[in-house]
């Protein structure tokens, strides 16, 4: 760069971070804003398996693989694909050494990558409300707290629901028609054995059509059961019941799965507590916007897809190319330019490929779920 831009960036997931890290180590000043209030003010999720060919990639930039490879599961790569009764369909098993996709919780990713940044670098508690200013900058970010910053480039890694995005694009997720139930399983060697074996060390899916069980393996003996329906957004409200209503959810998912093999219901009714109601959103395809001199948007916040493998690694594919942008071009509107000159044609290829996908994650074939992330 030719200046010291101001660089914000919105989002403190994984794409954010990428980016922010890999700013720091070319000596490039860049704060990230985050709404939570801290970095453990609530558990992040499930599983995550980052690729060969785009999440490595990231992580090598940012100079943090081999300590990935440390924290990461590589037996976590197994999969197994069940039918309904529970007759094994597919099974793999990693070879000795294996890298391609190895597993990590994202919690342990965020906390990889928190730690990489210079102190101070995130700012907690910061909700964004608005971003004003004109295209040509500066931009002002005006949080719910009252507070307010400028930049000279805002990018938007603030997930499905980005307040970033409308500065580019009116676009809003909508929802596919899949709906998933998380439900979770605590000590499994020793409280539930039974589900551990029928799961493995990495993931095992089953469906038949018109519903599908995804439970995945997670560190800490812990597993994560996805149930997946293809039902109405209101399906809970519809059928006179709430998220808290427990008991009422497994007999209705008990009449749902009826014909399932009783070690497959198992998994939604032998959980410990409750369930997490998780509606799977996806932008419009394809979704893109003209250039903006001073906004930028990366991971779910430009190209919100159903989970089937690809999320946190474009994300992170996209911090890093971003970031590499701005360290080798003379302004942040050509930087910009430059980045989604590779970005945008490469996620409107992955929004068109895995447009309606969602309907993959209850197919009796799932082909690319075995191969996937969890949500």
């Amino acid at each position: 760069m030719t200046t010291h831009p101001r660089i914000a960036i919105v989002g403190a997931g994984p794409g954010g971070l990428t980016c922010a890290r890999i700013l720091q180590r070319h000596n490039i000043a860049v704060a990230v804003y985050d709404r939570e209030a801290g970095p453990h003010v609530r558990n992040q999720g499930g599983s995550l398996d980052l690729r060969e060919d785009n999440g490595q990639i990231a992580l090598r930039e940012a100079g943090l693989l081999d300590e990935f490879f440390r924290l990461s599961r590589l037996e976590g790569q197994e999969m197994r694909q069940l039918d309904p009764a529970g007759r094994i369909l597919f099974h793999h098993t990693p070879d000795e050494g294996e890298r391609f996709k190895p597993e990590i919780d994202r919690g342990d990713l965020r906390d990889l990558l928190l730690n990489s940044l210079a102190p101070g670098t995130v700012h907690w508690g910061h909700t964004l409300t608005s971003l004003e200013g004109p295209d040509e900058g500066p931009r002002r970010l005006r949080f719910a707290d009252g507070s307010a910053v400028e930049a000279d480039l805002v990018v938007g890694a603030d997930g499905a629901w980005s307040t970033v995005r409308a500065a580019v694009s009116a676009a809003l997720p909508e929802y596919t028609g899949i709906s998933f139930l998380e439900a979770w399983f605590h000590d499994v060697e020793n409280q539930h054995p039974e589900i551990a074996a029928l799961v493995g060390q990495g993931g095992a899916a089953a469906a038949d059509g018109s519903r599908g069980l995804f439970a995945q393996r997670n560190s800490g003996d812990h597993i994560r059961v996805y149930v997946i329906q293809r039902l109405p957004r209101t399906w809970i409200r519809d059928a006179g019941l709430t998220l808290q209503d427990t008991d009422a959810l497994r007999t209705f998912l008990a009449e749902q799965f009826r014909d399932w093999s009783p070690a497959l219901r198992r998994l939604f009714t032998d959980n410990d507590g409750g369930y997490v109601d998780r509606p799977i959103n996806a932008l419009a395809v394809p979704h893109t916007w003209d250039h903006n001199p001073t906004v930028t948007l990366l991971g779910d916040a430009a190209h919100l897809m159903p989970p089937l493998g690809v999320g946190v690694n474009l994300a992170m594919l996209d911090a890093c190319e971003l970031a590499l942008a701005i360290a080798h071009n003379d302004t942040v509107a050509d930087a910009i330019r430059a980045y989604e000159r590779t970005m945008l044609p490469r996620s409107n290829e992955w929004q068109k490929t895995l447009d309606h996908g969602a309907e993959e994650l209850i197919s009796t074939e799932l082909p690319d779920f075995v191969d996937g992330e969890g949500p």
